[in-house]
This record gives C-alpha cells, structure tokens and sequence, in this order.
C-alpha cells in the first residue's frame, strides 16, 4: 500500500528531521481508519514537500504501536525532529484536518523567526524587519513572525502594529502575545489625547502609568497600574486591569518584572 513503511526508524524517525512526518496508525479491519486513508493521501499530495505521510499498520507493527501508547485507531501523529509534536485520533472531516496541519505543521522559517525574536529582545528592530518582512510575503499566515513583526513597530507606529495582528483571533496560540499589542496600542492612542479620558481619583495615576510604559519602564507602569486597580478599580473601563495583563504577556511569565508584579497584582484585584 502507497505510503507505508517497513522501517519506523528510519522512515518515520530519522525522516521527520529533514521534514515533518504525518503517521497514520491504522489496521485493516477499523472501517473509520479506511475512510480517513484517501483524505489524508490526498492531502499529502496538496501539500507534497512540506510534510511527508508515513501509513503503519498496528498488526503488523504491533511494538511501534505499543511504544506510542495507540489505544484507538485512527489515531494521526505528527513527528518533527523525532517527537511527537501534535496529534489526533479519529476520522476527522477534510476541511478539519487541513485546519489542524495549518496549526501543526512547522514553518521552514522558524529558525529565522526565531533569530527575529532575538534580534527583537536586543532592541535591533531594524535588522529584525528585515528578515520578517520577506517570510510575511512567503508566508502571509505565519502568526508568530506577524506577532514578532508588530512589536518591532509597537513603539514608533502603534497604529502599524495594531494594523499586523488585526487577524490573529482567539484561536492561535499567539493570541495573548496580540492582545498585548492591542492593549498597548490603545494606550499610546491615548497618551497622544488624554482629555479622551474620564474623570476620576485614577486618572493621575493612570497617565503616569502610560508614560511610564512608553519610556519602556514596565516596573513604574505595573506600580501605578496596580494603584489604580486599588484605587479606582474600573476606571476606564477596568483599564488598569488589562493593562497590567498586556504587560505580562508581552514580557513572558517567567520575566522578572512579570514574576515581582503577579502576585501584588492578584492581591490588588482579590
């Protein structure tokens, strides 16, 4: 049968190093495992050199089919790099299917993307454009390179970086990452006109927050943020709650600043 293989290491394994390996458990006698094979060789035609599929027969590979605990067939794992990255069990429609590699399958640009992020941490934004910009054109739906890309405009352009992520929805899993971007564009929208604000005893404290976040100074902004939240706690809409959220998630929860301000943030709200 087209696509199946004798060796696992070899075809599945070491293959999946070179390129992502769709594998598909099955056995002869599962009638779902016969109704899922055609779409998943169709589409491994479509999609003929970004991934491979790899077909394994749980008889005849009884210990591979151990090894990976398949207890339910079809069941649809996606090696990259010798792991078991993502995977899914049952025979899932067409349309689905494409929807979940679009999420699974790596970008060949992740290396680059990744050297972006870099670039990025290190204030190199210009250099860190310059390589996102022509994996955008090759790529338009590579979220993380869109996310990267809009923070190295966040500051300079805050209505550009807005513009990036406008379709990075709740279903990527770099949503939070563009919700932050939102959030923070939003603020700077508002420190160019601050009489857009409400009146309130949060105010003064709710500028200075946003000032201090322009000026890149997250430990001043989550302190006056917080104060607001104990002080006037829905104040623009609950602003000082999302902001401090937005800042978390820009920076990552294991940052310095996000691990100091967690806890005093929690106690301000609760």
């Amino acid at each position: 049968m087209a696509y199946e293989i004798s060796d696992f290491q070899k075809e599945v394994i070491e293959h999946s190093f070179k390129l992502p390996v769709l594998v598909d458990f099955w056995a002869e006698w599962c009638g779902p495992c016969r109704m899922l094979a055609p779409t998943l060789e169709r589409l491994a035609e479509k999609h003929k050199g970004k991934w491979a599929l790899a077909k394994v027969n749980t008889d005849v590979h009884q210990h591979v089919a151990e090894q990976y605990s398949i207890s339910s067939i079809p069941a649809v794992k996606l090696f990259v790099g010798g792991d078991v990255v993502d995977e899914f069990v049952g025979a899932l429609p067409e349309s689905q299917i494409e929807l979940w590699l679009k999420k699974a399958i790596p970008s060949k640009n992740r290396g680059q993307v990744k050297a972006a992020a870099q670039l990025f941490e290190k204030g190199k934004m210009a250099e860190a454009q310059k390589i996102l910009e022509p994996i955008l054109k090759e790529e338009p739906d590579n979220t993380e390179a869109t996310v990267v890309l809009a923070q190295t405009v966040l500051y300079t352009n805050p209505k550009k970086a807005q513009e990036i992520v406008r379709n990075i929805e709740a279903d990527s899993e770099f949503y939070q990452q563009a919700e932050s971007i939102r959030e923070f564009g939003r603020l700077f929208e508002i420190a160019e006109d601050i009489d857009t604000l409400p009146n309130g005893i949060g105010k003064k404290d709710y500028v200075a927050a946003i000032n201090s976040l322009k000026k890149h100074d997250f430990d001043s902004a989550l302190q006056k943020f917080v104060e607001v939240i104990r002080n006037d706690r829905y104040y623009d809409d609950d602003g000082a709650r999302k902001a401090c959220i937005a800042i978390f998630k820009y920076l990552g929860e294991t940052h310095d600043i996000t691990m100091k301000h967690r806890k005093i943030f929690n106690r301000a709200l609760y």
